[in-house]
């Protein structure tokens, strides 16, 4: 469990896009085709976001959950999702994310070990588009993914979320 602040907004979507490029962030078709979504919002000005970064475990579902009960259980603990935005711009400022090196860093239908989830509300209610964005490092690379989902895919407890705290 851990806490951190990023400061997000004041960028255009290409600016973010310069910048992402510019930092060598690696990303996959689905987070372009996130961010470059009419339902991708950024904001003109700047702001910070105080986040809280935990597994499920840590939030009390010890069992993992669907993600309707992830996002139920946050907001009973006062978190809240992100805004979409939040995604490019904390992994512009989370630069030394750790790397999960044990044997099974990549995890057919999860989240990759050592990822974090930006929690966020989904863009659109269809399971073929990205429903989020989240962040790793695979050898050396920053990474910021977009992934796919579906209402009925449970969530493991030592998947890790970054919430945002209620205002």
């Amino acid at each position: 469990m851990s806490q951190l602040a990023v400061r997000t907004g004041g960028l255009t979507k290409d600016a973010l896009l310069i910048r992402l490029h510019e930092a060598q962030v690696q990303m996959n078709a689905y987070a372009m085709t996130f961010i470059l979504d009419e339902g991708f919002i950024v904001s003109t000005s700047s702001y910070t976001v105080d986040l809280e970064i935990l597994s499920l475990a840590d939030l009390g579902l010890p069992a993992g959950a669907h993600y309707s009960e992830v996002l139920a259980v946050a907001a009973a603990a006062g978190l809240q999702p992100c805004p979409a935005e939040l995604g490019p711009h904390m992994r512009l400022q989370l630069l030394e994310q750790l790397e999960d090196r044990t044997a099974d860093t990549q995890t057919e239908r999860g989240a990759p070990r050592g990822s974090i989830t930006v929690a966020s509300k989904p863009l659109k209610e269809d399971d073929d588009f990205p429903k989020g964005l989240y962040l790793r490092r695979l050898d050396g690379c920053l990474w910021l993914r977009g992934y796919r989902s579906w209402s009925g895919h449970i969530w493991r407890p030592e998947d890790v979320f970054a919430f945002a705290h209620r205002a």
